[in-house]
């Protein structure tokens, strides 16, 4: 009965630290796992400069290879925790939704500015759609001008061009 409550208890903290992302970064992340070891061998190397009989405050100003690792360790822990806050954060849905509706935007642009056809079809849909009319001119020409004396009447519909 033991066993299994070990079992469980195994198989759930292992499946807590493949979800945990700071874990997952710690093993796939080289430079990390550098940065983490190199601050080991730094401060255990201080450390032992540190307790070599000296007094500690004398060695820490004194001491240029112990000021040396110190500044060391300072730098790979601050590397580490830099590489640790930039663990892979989760990916934010509905991003493709906008990336979509620019897609359709340009698309449907493209297709309205090249197919007159569907062009006048938006144009109609939009502005309803062109009326066609005949216009007749009220004014006759005076004096015989250029016609010589006639009077004509042109007539003009909208969607025709000369």
């Amino acid at each position: 009965m033991a066993a299994k409550k070990k079992a469980a208890a195994a198989a759930g903290a292992a499946k807590a630290a493949r979800e945990n992302a700071y874990l997952r970064r710690l093993v796939e992340d080289d430079d990390l796992r550098d940065n983490i070891a190199q601050a080991y061998e730094s401060t255990r190397h201080a450390y032992g400069r540190l307790s070599n009989g000296k007094s500690p405050t004398k060695a820490i100003f004194d001491d240029k290879k112990l000021q040396k690792d110190l500044k060391q360790a300072a730098d790979s822990i601050r590397e580490a925790s830099i590489a640790l806050r930039e663990a892979p954060k989760k990916r934010k849905s509905g991003g493709g939704f906008m990336r979509k509706l620019m897609l359709l935007t340009v698309a449907g642009g493209l297709a309205v500015a090249l197919s007159e056809n569907l062009r006048k079809k938006v144009l109609d849909a939009l502005f309803g759609a062109e009326e066609e009319f005949e216009y007749t001119s009220t004014t006759t020409a005076a004096g015989g001008g250029a016609t010589g004396g006639s009077t004509t009447s042109s007539t003009t519909t909208a969607g025709s061009t000369s």
